[in-house]
């Protein structure tokens, strides 16, 4: 979609969500189906079926999806459709970019070998590598307008 088309599909939107604020509240759902004598679930999605399982560190064999690694994918898809419709609105031309996620855990919480350990990723980094011709400046508003949208 061009940035020309998502401002005039979300113009009526935003005057609607204006004068109706419970009209922009979505409820987002998914559902999926656990793996019978499996460590695994299988979640439909629009672009086919994701298996979902252990990672290698927590006694995984790598050939399922890992749920801390589609967290970050997520993030970093959310990330780069917002940093583009934010450097159109600055009218920031973009010649490329990569947005990378890191996100740090300690599996020994998620195995219960040490009970004070936290479970699950307890730090999310996102990093962008940006060709454009904006100054500094203009880069860390759209940045900083990523983050904010």
């Amino acid at each position: 979609m061009k940035a020309t088309e998502a401002r005039e599909r979300q113009a009526p939107l935003k005057e609607k969500y204006k004068s109706d604020p419970q009209s922009a509240c979505v409820t987002f759902s998914v559902s999926g189906e656990v793996v019978p004598h499996e460590l695994s679930i299988r979640i439909p999605t629009h672009v086919g079926e994701l298996v979902s399982g252990l990672h290698p560190a927590a006694g995984g064999d790598g050939t399922e999806g890992c749920s801390g690694d589609m967290l970050l994918e997520s993030l970093v898809g959310c990330a780069g459709v917002t940093f583009q419709a934010v450097s159109h609105a600055m009218g920031i031309k973009v010649r490329s970019a990569r947005i990378t996620a890191e996100g740090d855990m300690d599996f020994r919480g998620t195995l219960g070998v040490e009970r004070e350990t936290p479970v699950g990723i307890t730090s999310i980094r996102l990093g962008f590598e940006i060709d454009c011709d904006a100054d500094d400046e203009a880069i860390a508003k759209l940045l900083s307008l990523t983050e904010r949208y």
